[in-house]
């Protein structure tokens, strides 16, 4: 049992299609842009309360003078208070109960689309947060498939790097064996001491960048981990044989539709700043109920000035009323020409932006069919430098070449092992790139199944 829990517990291996969907779900910043759509989802409810009613309710008790205000009160949403009768030779200073209660509804039976306006830019700016969020989403899965892809090259040049140090270090043993024997001379223990010296510092820069890129992508994960472990697949055993059939970019394209959110939401401000100079034809009703401590007869105080907190008389109001702000009208003129030109920049953004990508779906496929090909040509360039290094071994062993010869064949090979992961590796980044541009990631995906 001891032994058992000695052991130290392995990292999870975990696939591509692993880090990507803990990558979206962790990932702060895109929790961040799903609280943005939350919010805008709000306020798209909120927009829509314009189409009920306005109903404000008081009511109120006070404590006032009667100069020439005879009951006077508080009106709705107001701190001004109301003047009515005439003006006192004398101003008499003692006060009186009053109250006052109202209820007015109004409701804008007519607003020639203005709110329905004022709707459409929230449900247009919720929309475009919808379409950003899904572009972050995607860009961040481009990241971290490509981070994926880097770990993945970056261990495999740690594996080189290690088999060249242990290639160097038996190399090493050997000339020293030799050079105490007295076979060879003493140069050739000095030249395999500095390419052992200098194929373990290959190695340990490899380990760094190997480690930092670690870091990257456990960070794009949303959790930093110094021990995240990856599944290489299928990425150094075949490559993929994707058949390409458009040549431009989709408009599905997820960069692209949040630039064409970006004109519909300026489009809908414009009309909504169009509309908001149009009359607004309301239905409204007023009641309210009324005491005063004051007596009408005379301007006198009654005798029981408490029954003012009661109501005496109430009134209703209703009709039919129409507000047109004739100056706002100028202004939300030259106010909706102005939104027209942004409606023109967005417009000429998107243009700019399905135009720079088009260009990078060019640059994609072109680079793509270059690596592919540099893929395939990589095991020939490994075999004829593995052959020359067997062969320089062989002379050098039995005395026919010298020993920067042989080490120029190590420089050589080494190189070639290098080449070929990268270059594999160079196949499946710019697929990923081709995908990116095509803003479709199962272009790169379903070479994986």
């Amino acid at each position: 049992m001891l032994g058992l829990f000695a052991i130290p517990a392995k990292a999870q291996v975990l696939t591509l299609k692993q880090i990507v969907e803990q990558s979206v779900r962790q990932y702060p910043f895109l929790k961040a842009k799903q609280a943005e759509v939350s919010s805008l989802e709000r306020r798209v409810q909120a927009s829509r309360v314009e189409y009920l009613p306005n109903l404000i309710v008081q009511d109120q008790y006070n404590y006032a003078t009667s100069n020439s205000l005879n009951g006077s009160f508080f009106p709705n949403e107001g701190t001004n208070i109301s003047t009515s009768g005439g003006v006192r030779a004398a101003n008499i200073m003692q006060a009186s109960f009053g109250s006052f209660t109202s209820a007015s509804i109004e409701w804008r039976a007519i607003t020639f689309g203005r709110v329905k306006a004022n709707v459409a830019v929230a449900n247009a700016d919720l929309q475009r947060s919808r379409v950003d969020y899904e572009n972050d989403v995607f860009q961040h899965q481009v990241r971290t498939i490509d981070a994926y892809l880097a770990l993945l090259i970056n261990q495999k040049l740690v594996q080189i790097q290690q088999s060249n140090l242990e290639r160097a270090q038996t190399f090493k043993r050997v000339v020293d064996s030799g050079v105490r024997s007295g076979m060879r001379a003493g140069v050739d223990s000095s030249l395999a001491t500095a390419e052992a010296v200098r194929a373990r510092l290959l190695f340990l820069e490899s380990q760094q960048r190997e480690q930092v890129q670690r870091l990257r992508l456990s960070e794009l994960t949303g959790q930093l981990q110094t021990s995240l472990q990856v599944d290489s697949m299928q990425f150094y055993t075949t490559l993929p044989n994707g058949v390409f059939l458009s040549d431009s970019v989709s408009p599905k394209n997820p960069t692209l539709q949040l630039f064409q959110s970006q004109i519909n939401l300026s489009a809908a401000r414009s009309l909504a700043t169009h509309r908001s100079g149009l009359p607004i034809i309301s239905f409204v009703g007023v009641g309210n109920a009324r005491g005063s401590g004051f007596s009408n007869q005379g301007d006198v105080f009654q005798a029981n000035q408490i029954n003012g907190l009661g109501y005496q008389v109430s009134n209703y109001l209703v009709g039919v009323v129409a507000r047109w702000n004739l100056t706002n009208l100028l202004r939300s003129r030259h106010d909706y020409h102005a939104d027209q030109f942004l409606v023109e920049r967005s417009r000429q953004l998107f243009n700019e932006q399905r135009l720079r990508m088009n260009r990078q779906y060019q640059e994609a496929d072109t680079q793509y069919a270059v690596a592919l090909e540099q893929a395939r040509q990589a095991p020939i360039q490994l075999r004829a430098a593995r052959q020359a290094y067997n062969q320089a071994k062989s002379r050098y062993e039995s005395g026919l070449t010298d020993l920067p010869t042989l080490l120029q064949s190590v420089v050589t090979l080494n190189r070639a092992e290098v080449d070929g992961y990268v270059a594999i590796s160079n196949v499946w980044r710019y697929l990923l790139l081709r995908a990116a541009a095509e803003g479709d990631l199962s272009l790169f995906m379903n070479q994986l199944l």
